[in-house]
């Protein structure tokens, strides 16, 4: 029996998002709907690639399947960081992490305290332009990093380890804030992280790290 191409991925569910601060249902419903759109694109695309591969021996023709692998990228890169995104909310988020633990150790390691990395984490995402404010790990030196990366698929460091995402492009907060108030929507985001789900992601990085070197 000839195999079915590509692999399918569902989108997750995402239901205990529901009473965000100062970020509404509505609006939450409005990018999961997106995030949907994403798994959907991601599925096509990649049947489609399973399907052009076996088509190019007769055609000669690999411009097609080109251009198909560049849009996975974008769609793959929208898919996998929307999931982070939504991961690291909880309705009513957490305190910082203290410097009494691992993860507060290395923040402040990084950028001098918590308090600085949140100011630092804040400034970014008030940059003019649509994208995401990342903070990632770098494997071989466990260097925290804050970044900025635009397109999905352009500027991630690669190797890096995403601790948390956040969305700035206009859908994620265009229901809920103007277009100048965009500063509103990011300290709203900033009050609903989940502190576990990046501690989580943190340790995983660092024992990944560890049996890398060993």
């Amino acid at each position: 029996m000839k195999k079915e191409p590509g692999v399918s991925y569902k989108p997750r569910a995402f239901g205990h998002l529901r009473g965000l601060d100062r970020i509404s249902d509505a609006q939450l419903a409005e990018h999961l709907g997106l995030y949907a759109g994403y798994v959907a694109q991601v599925n096509s695309l990649t049947r489609e690639l399973a399907e052009l591969r076996e088509q190019r021996p007769a055609s000669g023709n690999g411009v097609g399947l080109a251009e198909a692998a560049r849009r996975l990228s974008f769609e793959y890169d929208g898919m996998v960081l929307h999931e982070h995104y939504f991961s690291n909310l909880k309705p009513g988020g957490e305190a910082l992490p203290s410097d009494r633990q691992a993860l507060g150790q290395a923040l402040a390691e990084a950028f001098g305290s918590v308090e600085q990395w949140r100011d630092e984490f804040q400034a970014i995402g008030a940059l003019r332009g649509v994208g995401w404010v990342i903070l990632f790990q770098e494997p071989t030196t466990d260097q925290l990093m804050n970044y900025w990366v635009g397109l999905h698929q352009n500027g991630v460091p690669v190797g890096c380890r995403p601790l948390l995402v956040m969305d700035v492009w206009e859908h994620a907060f265009m229901r809920d804030y103007k277009a100048a108030e965009r500063s509103e929507y990011v300290k709203a985001f900033l009050r609903n992280i989940d502190w576990q789900t990046v501690d989580r992601r943190h340790r995983e990085a660092t024992a990944s790290t560890s049996r890398t070197a060993a």
